[in-house]
């Protein structure tokens, strides 16, 4: 069974992003790239917000 984690080494800021990429199968740098066009076009704050919320929320890989 998958789970959703911020892995230690696809880390960027927070490994957010990383571990969506991980948990969907995809590469990093594409949820990278789609999430800094999603902030440019939703003038930053409710993304940044999400960011922040699965900072919280995802447990660390180390956490599991």
């Amino acid at each position: 069974m998958k789970k959703l984690v911020r892995p230690n080494d696809q880390r960027m800021l927070a490994g957010v992003l990383g571990g969506i990429a991980q948990y969907f199968s995809i590469d990093a740098t594409i949820i990278r790239i789609v999430f800094v066009v999603g902030l440019i076009f939703t003038t930053f704050f409710p993304l940044a917000l999400l960011y922040l919320a699965g900072i919280f929320i995802i447990p660390n890989e180390r956490d599991r």
